[in-house]
């Protein structure tokens, strides 16, 4: 007979859920598949911190805030803050009292959010990460903590984000045995922040590492050749399903459909006279700011003289 001992146990994170009280005590529902969301903001402060690091330092941690969804599966990521740490061959410190402290200001502002775990820069997981993520599982209580890696060196010109939650390992509750098993991880922002991740990317072409701030036409103009761009990768695709030369997905297919169906039919003519009415209108807030912008130039030179 084989010893129960001798086997090798892999346990799943359960999602917390609320039990019927008419459903009897075995009865176990089907989790959802995790999936988490980070705000831009978070990656910045994560570089920040980074760059702000003492010289003996290899990485830093510090505690994600969010929100969750009822069953836990759902995890927003929308702020951090550091927490100092020191790591040597033998052991790894965490200021504890840093981080309650930091949590107890940021409930004041935010009182919505809580913990959801931790950020650590570099992209290699060590027995110190499974001592930390055991913190942070403690302190998200009955939720799996959400341990977010971002790799600052950038390898292939790419954001190296990571998310991970701990499964235990083994026949004993040990904090070192348990095993990071990746979950999906999205970027997710606003239409206002969405422009200015779009200027900052802008900044990786020049040399200087700067940018500038487009005017209105600029803006307009951009935006006609984008969407320029993308209609016409629509039609290519369309005309090569249509062609036969590439298999038809009926998700875009739906997408397109109902893209298509939100767009108002404007006559061609009609269109061309409601643009450039629109354009005119902006032509003329241009000029009469550039006329008031001469206007103070010369007061202010008028006033020098007298």
């Amino acid at each position: 007979m084989m010893d129960n001992f001798s086997t090798l146990h892999l346990a799943l994170p359960a999602v917390h859920t609320v039990a019927s009280a008419t459903a009897p005590v075995t009865t176990l529902a089907q989790p959802r598949a995790f999936s988490t969301s980070v705000n831009p903001l978070v990656f910045f402060s994560i570089l920040d911190h980074y760059l702000r690091r003492n010289a003996d330092q290899d990485r830093v941690i510090g505690t994600l805030l969010g929100v969750r969804s009822e069953d836990g599966a759902e995890v927003e990521i929308k702020g951090c803050y550091p927490v100092p740490h020191l790591e040597s061959q033998d052991q790894v410190e965490v200021d504890m009292e840093y981080h309650r402290t930091m949590f107890d200001l940021h409930k004041q502002v935010n009182p919505k959010e809580v913990i959801v775990g931790w950020y650590a820069t570099g992209a290699n997981l060590n027995s110190y990460s499974a001592l930390i993520h055991d913190f942070y599982q403690k302190e998200v209580s009955s939720f799996p903590a959400v341990h977010l890696t971002m790799d600052t060196a950038l390898t292939n010109e790419r954001l190296g984000v990571k998310t991970y939650i701990s499964a235990p390992v083994g026949i004993t509750s040990k904090a070192v045995n348990c095993m990071f098993i990746p979950i999906p991880c999205d970027v997710k922002y606003f239409k206002a922040e969405r422009a200015g991740l779009e200027l900052l990317a802008s900044a990786k072409n020049n040399e200087s590492g700067s940018t500038t701030l487009l005017s209105d036409m600029d803006n307009l103009e951009r935006a006609v050749i984008e969407v320029q761009s993308m209609l016409e990768r629509v039609s290519e695709y369309v005309d090569a399903v249509l062609a036969g030369t590439v298999p038809a997905n009926n998700t875009v297919g739906r997408y397109l459909m109902d893209t298509v169906s939100v767009v108002p039919k404007v006559d061609a003519a009609e269109f061309e006279k409601m643009f450039n009415s629109h354009l005119q209108d902006l032509l003329m807030v241009i000029y009469l700011a550039n006329m008031t912008r001469t206007q103070l130039a010369v007061a202010k030179r008028l006033e020098k003289l007298l």
